[in-house]
């Protein structure tokens, strides 16, 4: 079984039981094996991962605080609901986040840290035109190379905690970006905008570059939730 970002072999690995509890719960839920709402009780997931009940009551209580689990009072977890309240949480949230690490990696970004962006761009770009479909499917290395161009963005912001807040607010945007992704037509499009996203980071023209980021964090609450049109062609 392959992870969104990992396979669950290589999870395995984790250097803890409760580490290896939320890993794999993380990778059923973002794999839509678990739905929104659904009540994920101790001793069925016990039975199921084969992890015992104090690890994995660790490993909920992780993805509590990474959005994608919810506490219910003393009766157990359920996996985080979704509506359009919260994906406008998330999407507010990713915006001052990510322009803020944005506008440090235009500051102080080096010769590498360009690099790193061209080089995601070109295999994500590469994977899109291979197939396209896993674009609309919601793929594993789709997401991996989707989440890797905008981490490359980010890199040279010089805060590990800016950049872990993007990982987890991406995972916890994964389930509405899935919806979003499953409407685009026009994978063209798609290669445009993040293309266009690249050279404006790259020109380092940072209100126009913050401009442009926000307008695309955003697209994903636009087209989920208040009907516009998924990156149509020109």
């Amino acid at each position: 079984m392959t992870k969104l970002f990992g396979t669950v072999a290589e999870l395995a690995n984790s250097e803890t039981l409760s580490e290896r509890a939320a890993a794999v719960l993380e990778h059923d839920i973002l794999a839509g094996v678990w739905q929104p709402g659904d009540r994920l009780g101790i001793q069925a997931l016990s039975e199921r991962y084969e992890i015992g009940a104090t690890p994995l009551r660790e490993g909920l209580s992780r993805l509590v605080s990474r959005g994608l689990v919810s506490a219910v009072g003393q009766r157990g977890f359920r996996v985080a609901s979704v509506s359009e309240a919260d994906l406008a949480d998330i999407t507010q949230v990713r915006i001052l986040a990510e322009t803020e690490a944005l506008r440090r990696s235009m500051r102080d970004g080096l010769d590498d840290w360009e690099a790193g962006i061209l080089s995601s761009m070109h295999r994500l770009v590469r994977s899109v035109e291979r197939d396209p479909e896993t674009m609309r499917e919601g793929s594993s290395e789709f997401d991996h190379l989707h989440k890797g161009f905008h981490r490359s963005l980010l890199e040279a912001c010089g805060s590990e905690r800016l950049l872990r807040l993007h990982d987890d607010l991406y995972y916890q945007a994964y389930r509405y970006r899935r919806t979003m992704m499953s409407r685009i037509d026009h994978p063209e499009r798609f290669i445009e905008q993040h293309r266009l996203l690249a050279e404006i980071v790259l020109s380092r023209d940072a209100k126009r570059a913050e401009a442009e980021l926000s307008a695309h964090l955003h697209q994903t609450l636009d087209i989920v939730y208040h009907g516009a049109t998924p990156l149509v062609g020109k």
